[in-house]
């Protein structure tokens, strides 16, 4: 075989490193498990949205619920290549260094470009394979009509290459930092808030109408794989320009008049641009020692683990206390959450002043009643997406902290001295979610308090702002007044909320303490928590705008998400439930749905709170088998 074709072949085809994690991967049946569960639950979810409604018998009622189904799994699927991709490719290159064997590596015959190629397709084969498993189920909805072939596969087309940029970034943040776990976790934390900050800015300031219900394409419309799959699902609605007959730069003509190419091209030529610099830095990693960081010298606290501090107290459970305050006493640590609460509430504070101050929209009483409703929706939409993202951020932590909780201590060999201690496994366990929860407690301020300061401002009457008691609604035809939100919402996120978190971390430590490594506890529990949330929120959805009245203000309630969205705008998520009575002069009464919102979030946080138990029992009942045979494995 002629050099240069083995050479090419050795690129991809034939690369040993893509080879061993593919085959690898294929072998675990954790793996076979993940990706059935992972169709089994979009197989469930497309088969209740195509059978949903009740004239779902007919030939057109079936192709618009595939349709509609098409267009909800297209955004699923969106979001959790996304989320899913960048912890999949955390180990890209930190878990060769990690075990001690990057030295080995890099003085084997691959060349740089075949290791970084390796790793990238090795590791994004899994999430591509998830993505095109679902691909016999949208071709099947072609046979009821209303989802053109085209649209599916652009749809793959947005989400394939979304998924190879986010692995790029997560290869060039692995080869420019030796720590990539927490490289990768901060990447995409970013991520989170790049998606929905674009979005926010590009759905409330930068849209401009063209026709009644009609938005043309912004300059962020290609830079946001969300905003990009509207164009190609909801094109009556988010129309690209039209540059006929006008003279414009080439430029200009593709980045608005064509997202979906240009962001294609925006990905893919990122990707090459990353992959090159990756390839020349490579050799980099190998030679950096550890020194005391920036960050630590601005502080003078030099290096780690050197020095001399003054003694701490413990609390009753060591563990907890390792959790709680060890964990978060670096100077990262205080910074970022002490810096994320700071600035969570001041951006609420900041919301609504701007809300009072009519910024957002006039709030005058003489305005009309359409004026009126458009300014209430600015700032519901505005504070739902800031909660939203916080709720997510949040879990993610939890999720990370969590997951490598045990298996942290396993790789650097404490957990094998602590289990010579005299600590039993109930105590540990019930330390580390305690621990957790209490390190969690100033994030979980943020989204609270943000609901605490706008149900003040409503119970204050809006300081004299007649909207915030009084905000024009609708529900279908019937008109609705409501507070801007419903003030007892803080107790109901309250309620949920933190029962949520704590089951986010049981997950996360069971997931820590089955799996060898850090990354692959990660990734299990990341998994597991968002197809269960998600799968909830999306049966919420569905219950709460499809006829089941009052029980689909209480399924909305089990997701923080849909919970944030029936306080702040209710007749988004559950307007079925706020037509169940009629108040006076033929408006609809919201007193029902507002009560069962309530009677949902206290189950909601029954359920979880009963979950919770029950792991930590299962776990503890477990842990001696399974830690005991896992301990000293890398």
């Amino acid at each position: 075989m002629p050099a240069i074709v083995n050479w090419l072949l050795r690129l991809l085809p034939t690369n040993p490193i893509c080879m061993r994690l593919v085959q690898g991967g294929s072998r675990r049946l954790r793996h076979l498990y993940i990706r059935a569960g992972y169709l089994g639950i979009l197989m469930a979810v497309l088969l209740l949205l195509m059978l949903g409604g009740s004239n779902a018998n007919t030939f057109s009622q079936l192709a618009t619920n595939g349709a509609k189904a098409f267009e909800y799994i297209s955004y699923l699927q969106l979001g959790l290549i996304c989320l899913l991709t960048p912890v999949f490719m955390a180990g890209a290159i930190a878990q060769e260094a990690n075990p001690k064997t990057w030295d080995i590596l890099l003085t084997t015959p691959l060349n740089n470009l075949q290791i970084v190629l390796g790793n990238l397709f090795g590791r994004l084969f899994f999430i591509l394979a998830l993505l095109f498993s679902t691909l016999p189920l949208f071709v099947a909805i072609q046979y009821f009509g209303g989802v053109p072939g085209e649209a599916i596969f652009m749809s793959y087309l947005i989400a394939g290459a979304s998924a190879i940029l986010v692995g790029a970034i997560a290869v060039t943040l692995s080869v420019t930092r030796t720590a990539g776990r927490r490289a990768v976790f901060i990447f995409y934390i970013t991520v989170v808030m790049y998606l929905f900050v674009t979005y926010f800015i590009d759905a409330q300031f930068l849209r401009r109408s063209i026709a009644m219900g009609v938005y043309e394409t912004t300059a962020l419309t290609p830079l946001n794989p969300f905003l990009v799959i509207e164009v190609l699902l909801r094109s009556n609605t988010y129309a690209p320009h039209n540059f006929a007959g006008v003279e414009a730069f080439w430029l200009t003509k593709l980045w608005l008049g064509n997202p979906i190419v240009t962001f294609t091209w925006l990905c893919l030529s990122l990707s090459a641009i990353l992959i090159a610099f990756s390839t020349l830095r490579l050799r980099v990693i190998g030679a950096r020692t550890g020194t005391t960081s920036w960050l630590r010298r601005a502080f003078k606290l030099g290096a780690k683990g050197t020095g001399e501090r003054p003694a701490r107290k413990v609390s009753h459970n060591p563990v907890a206390w390792r959790e709680s305050v060890a964990r978060g006493a670096t100077v990262q640590a205080v910074i970022t959450r002490w810096g994320f609460a700071a600035l969570g509430l001041l951006i609420a504070i900041i919301v609504i002043t701007l809300f009072h101050a009519g910024l957002m929209g006039t709030v005058s009483k003489s305005a009309p009643a359409a004026v009126l409703k458009a300014t209430a929706d600015n700032f519901r939409v505005t504070l739902w997406v800031i909660l939203s993202a916080e709720i997510v951020i949040i879990a993610l932590t939890a999720l990370n902290t969590s997951a490598t909780a045990v298996s942290r201590e396993r790789e650097d060999g404490s957990l094998d001295i602590m289990l010579t201690t005299p600590i039993q496994p109930g105590p540990y366990l019930a330390g580390k979610l305690q621990g957790l929860i209490q390190f969690l407690l100033p994030m979980l301020c943020v989204p609270i308090g943000t609901m605490l300061l706008a149900a003040l401002y409503v119970i204050g009457g809006g300081f004299g702002n007649h909207l915030a008691t009084d905000a024009p609604m609708s529900v279908g035809a019937t008109p609705i007044t409501l507070p801007i939100v419903l003030p007892e919402g803080v107790i109901a996120l309250a309620l949920v909320l933190v029962p949520f978190i704590a089951f986010c971390v049981m997950v996360g430590l069971q997931w820590s303490i089955k799996s060898r490594g850090t990354i692959g506890s990660v990734i299990a529990a990341g998994g597991l928590v968002i197809a269960v949330s998600g799968v909830i929120g999306m049966c919420g959805a569905f219950a709460g705008r499809n006829g089941m009245g009052v029980l689909g203000a209480v399924l909305n309630a089990f997701n923080p998400i849909n919970l944030v969205i029936a306080i702040v705008s209710p007749t988004t998520i559950m307007p079925d439930a706020l037509n169940t009575g009629t108040g006076v002069a033929g408006t609809a009464s919201s007193g029902g749905a507002r009560v069962a919102l309530m009677i949902g979030a206290a189950l909601a946080a029954g359920v979880y709170v009963a979950i919770v138990y029950g792991m930590h029992t299962n776990m503890v009942r477990t842990f001696h088998m399974t830690v005991r045979r896992l301990a000293g494995q890398k």
